[in-house]
């Protein structure tokens, strides 16, 4: 991977000054090379990690796996496509293994959640079952611990 992409994946908020020294280039070769990845759709967004412990946010985030029938012309990807379009999903997977997509979801409420499950979810032609996973604690999200470390603790060591 391209060193200016690593750079950005890991901290986006650099400035192109930042990534211009970093890199040995100047701040108009990487806007340049930024904007061309942006056109090309290698750079799809740019998000903050937030702790929403924080925030207070009472929101909840669940796992869904899937078991889907593969249509005919399409396979996977015309269901896949279509559950990703909802707003409550934040992100939806083609897996290998006991079920066919890992779909996670955010909503206000378990109840949300439930009836985004049972009411839209279920409902879609080609859906043979889900099972459901409230997330209830993120420990590191997106490669970023949410506690700070405040040292190192090491394990006891027995004989």
């Amino acid at each position: 991977m391209d060193a200016l992409l690593k750079l950005l994946r890991d901290n986006a908020a650099l400035e192109p000054a930042q990534l211009a020294s970093m890199l040995n280039l100047t701040e108009a070769e990487v806007a340049e090379r930024i904007r061309g990845y942006e056109q090309d759709r290698v750079i799809l967004a740019y998000q903050a990690v937030l702790n929403e412990e924080k925030l207070g946010a009472d929101g909840v985030r669940a796992v869904i796996e899937v078991k889907i029938t593969p249509e005919r012309e399409g396979g996977f990807d015309r269901i896949a496509e279509r559950i990703a379009k909802y707003s409550e999903v934040r992100s939806c997977y083609l897996m290998s293994g006991a079920y066919d997509l890992l779909v996670i979801v955010d909503g206000d409420s378990l109840r949300d959640v439930a009836m985004f499950v049972a009411q839209r979810l279920a409902t879609i032609h080609g859906v043979l079952s889900t099972a459901t996973h409230f997330m209830l604690r993120p420990y590191k999200e997106q490669g970023v611990l949410m506690r700070p470390e405040a040292g190192e603790e090491r394990l006891a060591v027995s004989p």
